[in-house]
């Protein structure tokens, strides 16, 4: 197989860390994943978020596209949990909207984040993964991670009315949506099955099939 650059997408909660570590096994591919214990900037931001919000969007900016770079410049296929694009269309969009990051910081976001993108190698298959905001919910209340115990309905939903309006003008390469309430590709062979055998006929260019 050619090389690859999968991009998996998804809202907080969507299951994009264990689907991207079992593709990985599956097919052998590379893996990269957010920065997030690593993060300097994530504290700060969670103490207080209108006063750090553009500096941790400029961290996480510059952050995937290096990952970005360096997994579409290795031979080897590879497989990212969370792209560059969510990072604007998604997160950067919702904490304008909330009030965390200014007008001014945002446009000057918005540019930098254009120059940068331009000049990143397209992915071959964007992997979206959606789910119902009260699945979403009871799934972050179950991993229990101190630093999303603030996260609410209506945040999620928030964010979720913005990553169906980005999937819908995505052009830069095939999207394969898949409903992950519905695929228990953690613990169901078959259903994880059923993912790689998908993403295998949408990167083939095939029509895609019905299991």
């Amino acid at each position: 197989m050619p090389k690859r650059l999968i991009l998996v997408a998804g809202n907080i909660g969507s299951g994009k860390t264990s689907l991207t570590e079992r593709i990985g096994a599956r097919l052998g591919w590379l893996t990269a994943y957010e920065s997030v214990v690593d993060n300097p900037y994530l504290p700060d931001f969670y103490a207080n978020m209108r006063e750090w919000a553009f500096h941790l969007q400029i961290y996480f900016l510059g952050h995937r596209a290096e990952q970005h770079l360096q997994m579409a410049q290795d031979p080897r296929s590879a497989i990212i949990d969370r792209s560059i694009y969510e990072d604007a269309h998604i997160f950067a969009r919702a904490l304008h909207h909330l009030g965390n990051i200014n007008e001014r910081d945002y446009q000057t976001y918005r540019h930098l984040y254009q120059l940068v993108v331009k000049r990143l190698p397209p992915p071959s298959l964007l992997v979206y993964l959606k789910a119902p905001v009260s699945v979403l919910m009871d799934r972050i209340q179950q991993r229990g991670r101190e630093i999303e115990t603030g996260i609410d309905e209506d945040y999620l939903t928030l964010l979720d009315t913005y990553y169906d309006e980005w999937i819908q003008s995505f052009d830069l390469c095939p999207v394969l949506t898949l409903r992950s309430d519905s695929l228990d590709f953690v613990h169901d062979p078959k259903h994880l099955n059923e993912v790689v055998n998908r993403i295998q006929h949408k990167l083939a260019g095939k029509e895609e099939i019905v299991f």
